[in-house]
């Protein structure tokens, strides 16, 4: 069921604490050292935009949470084009599990993951979501911030009676990319060094199990459905 506005609203505010509390807070410190005086500002906008802007001469950082962006959260079908949606599946973020809590969490833990990518000078025109941000955003998954964030949104939303699901949706996207393969398929994934190819033996619903083959050989991997592609032709002998 779509999130009533009010719901929405309320759930904003929410993720505005989160970040001031759980991410900001911890870091005004060492964050003010770098621009001092500079603060933080969150609110909920009636639109879907969700982003992060610092202004110059306030050394103000502002992130809007939008209302539409939080309704659209609530529901699969919308909630895996998202941006948000794909780094929580591609990049392994709360296992890799897409519900409504891990999605408004992981937003929390994206744009301020911005707020730390600008401040470190790593933000430029044209390259926004680039390495530097990976970085600081795979950083803050990795040391418990984001975990952190989780836990308090969900609390606060249990003692403001709030609902917040938690259960997990499955992507319309990951059942079509599982239905382009069957058993006997032959896959590659990786890049590199660290390219694989093999075989399809089992199909679940958001990974494919591959028996290596060639330099892989002997060797089985479990891999989402996301990263595979079709094995190029073998060079001929």
């Amino acid at each position: 069921m779509m999130a009533e506005q009010t719901t929405a609203r309320a759930l904003g505010t929410l993720m505005c604490d989160t970040t001031r509390t759980i991410l900001w807070a911890p870091a005004e410190p060492w964050l003010r050292q770098q621009c001092t005086r500079s603060s933080l500002h969150c609110r909920v906008g009636s639109g879907q935009a969700t982003y992060h802007r610092f202004d110059p001469q306030r050394k103000q950082h502002q992130i809007t949470y939008g209302i539409r962006m939080i309704v659209a959260k609530h529901e699969a079908h919308s909630a895996a084009g998202w941006l948000s949606g794909r780094e929580i599946q591609q990049r392994g973020y709360f296992g890799g599990e897409l519900t409504t809590l891990n999605l408004l969490a992981h937003t929390c833990c994206h744009e301020f993951a911005h707020l730390l990518q600008h401040n470190a000078g790593k933000r430029f025109r044209g390259s926004v979501h680039n390495r530097h941000f990976y970085e600081i955003l795979d950083q803050l998954h990795a040391s418990g911030g984001a975990e952190a964030a989780r836990d308090y949104l969900q609390r606060q939303a249990e003692q403001a009676g709030i609902e917040l699901p938690h259960q997990r949706f499955e992507s319309p996207h990951l059942r079509q990319l599982a239905a382009n393969w069957q058993v006997g398929d032959s896959v590659q994934f990786g890049s590199g060094r660290r390219q694989h190819r093999g075989d399809i033996i089992r199909v679940n619903r958001k990974t494919c199990t591959v028996e290596g083959t060639g330099p892989s050989r002997g060797l089985r991997y479990r891999v989402p459905v996301s990263l595979l592609s079709r094995a190029d032709p073998a060079p001929a002998s």
